[in-house]
């Protein structure tokens, strides 16, 4: 009895010790996830750079889930830094999306004049990364804001046409490679470089001749207004001596005395020397009237030429640009860009959209989700690639794997293929942003995107089939607002 007293004291006691050390277990697992918690928020809210040279960026990821941007070079990340995103209703949206514009010191159109120094434009409506206070959370009206410092040290180091990735979630680039990924030809892009120089030079001296030909047709034109002006005024001043010699000629011959005489004789010397002058004013005139047409004539042959060159040599000069290329399972259609590097006069610069294309892609009711492919650098006579998955549907391979790229598409492009170039799949559709000013706007359907969708539509775009060259180029947009976050 003794014995069972003891050892039932002993089993309570074991209880207890038990039910203390899980306790205190629970406690110190609590506290280990608590601060795993904080040093990772803390890690967010804190700038990073690279332990090594960081390289020109070539891509940037914004996680909306842990309000971060990295930036990628072609050897891995070499800047982090925490962001703010768009808060409820003005979501920031997820999707893939270019530079399209950068502007120092930008302020609001439509939120009080706000300060948003250091923007860098990702669609024409408005969305852009730009410096701005972060309280620690979502709290944008769409926009991306950036530290103020970081913003600045960034301006210079990014280019227009670099990609911006807007993620839900956290993602990486991942190392990638596929049959179906574009692989350059080494003779093709040396043949490429050998072509676009002289081309260019060309296009030079045409547009230089261009400018000579309009200025002889500028002063043709004024030496033939400036005859035919004193031709006009010969003219009146013949026609009335004409008329006063034949008023004085009809007065009676006995009637007329010597002063009459000689008035008539001096109206006819008169008649006589304007009608000389006429008749010699006239020839100049028509000669510098033929010589204005011919110049005229001249001036828009040389137009022609110069339009004619410059395009041939942009079309060289493309070749020498990074390639991006976008296959929508919405559209089944291809779509291609690359940057002309021409400015536009009210902002931005050109991005030619020759090349659009149906696609085929197996199964096409199923979803392929969205993947981003980016040539991050040479490697042998090939290209090192990454992909970037942002929503969810086929891995990346077998996305991949469903798509039949036309091979007239191929034939043109691949051959000259260079790190930076990119393939991007989605379900999605170009957003109603992709324009001639932009590389491609695509955003994600199945997130919030009140930051994006409440804003105004970018008026007056124009499609594929309305890239124009020559003098004017491409017409501006109208309608177009300015950063309102």
């Amino acid at each position: 009895m003794p014995y069972q007293c003891t050892t039932a004291v002993s089993v309570r006691r074991w209880d207890r010790y038990t039910k203390v050390m899980l306790a205190a277990m629970a406690a110190l697992t609590m506290l280990a996830a608590d601060t795993a918690a904080q040093e990772l928020r803390r890690a967010q809210t804190r700038e990073e750079v690279a332990p090594r040279q960081g390289g020109e960026p070539i891509m940037a990821i914004v996680s909306i889930k842990s309000q971060q941007v990295t930036f990628y070079d072609a050897d891995g990340w070499i800047l982090r830094a925490p962001v703010s995103s768009g808060t409820t209703d003005y979501e920031t949206p997820a999707g893939v999306f270019a530079i399209v514009q950068k502007k120092k010191d930008h302020r609001s159109n439509m939120y009080d004049d706000a300060w948003m120094p250091h923007m860098q434009r990702i669609t024409w409506n408005g969305i852009a990364l730009h410096g701005g206070p972060l309280p620690g959370h979502a709290a944008s009206h769409g926009c991306v804001r950036l530290p103020f410092g970081f913003a600045e040290r960034l301006f210079d180091k990014t280019r227009i046409g670099m990609r911006v990735i807007i993620a839900p979630n956290d993602t990486t680039p991942v190392p990638f490679s596929h049959p179906a990924l574009l692989v350059p030809n080494a003779e093709a892009l040396a043949a490429a470089r050998v072509r676009a120089e002289p081309l260019a030079r060309e296009a030079a001296e045409a547009a230089r001749e261009d400018d000579e030909a309009k200025r002889a047709a500028t002063i043709a034109a004024r030496e033939a207004a400036t005859f035919t002006a004193s031709m006009r005024k010969l003219e009146l001043s013949k026609g009335r001596a004409d008329a006063e010699l034949a008023s004085a000629d009809k007065a009676p011959i006995g009637a007329r005395t010597d002063q009459t005489r000689m008035q008539v004789e001096g109206l006819k010397r008169r008649a006589a020397e304007l009608a000389k002058q006429f008749d010699a004013v006239s020839a100049e005139a028509k000669q510098r009237l033929d010589a204005s047409n011919a110049a005229k004539v001249a001036a828009e042959a040389s137009e022609i030429k110069k339009a004619d060159t410059a395009r041939v040599a942009d079309q060289a000069n493309l070749s020498l640009e990074p390639v991006s290329i976008y296959i929508s399972r919405a559209t089944q259609k291809l779509y291609v860009r690359r940057a002309t590097r021409k400015p536009v006069r009210d902002g931005g610069e050109v991005f030619d959209a020759s090349i659009e294309v149906p696609v085929k892609i197996r199964n096409p009711g199923k979803p392929i989700g969205t993947h981003v492919f980016t040539a991050m650098a040479r490697e042998g006579v090939g290209l090192r690639w990454s992909v970037v998955t942002i929503d969810n549907g086929d891995d990346a391979g077998s996305a991949l794997d469903r798509i039949t790229i036309p091979r007239e598409v191929l034939d043109r492009v691949a051959p000259t293929a260079l790190p930076r170039s990119s393939i991007i799949v989605s379900d999605e559709p170009l957003s109603s942003e992709t324009n001639y000013r932009t590389e491609f706007v695509a955003v994600l359907s199945n997130h919030p995107q009140g930051g994006f969708a409440t804003r105004d539509r970018t008026g007056d775009i124009l499609s594929a089939d309305d890239n124009l060259w020559g003098e004017r180029g491409y017409e501006p947009l109208s309608g177009i607002r300015g950063i309102s976050e």
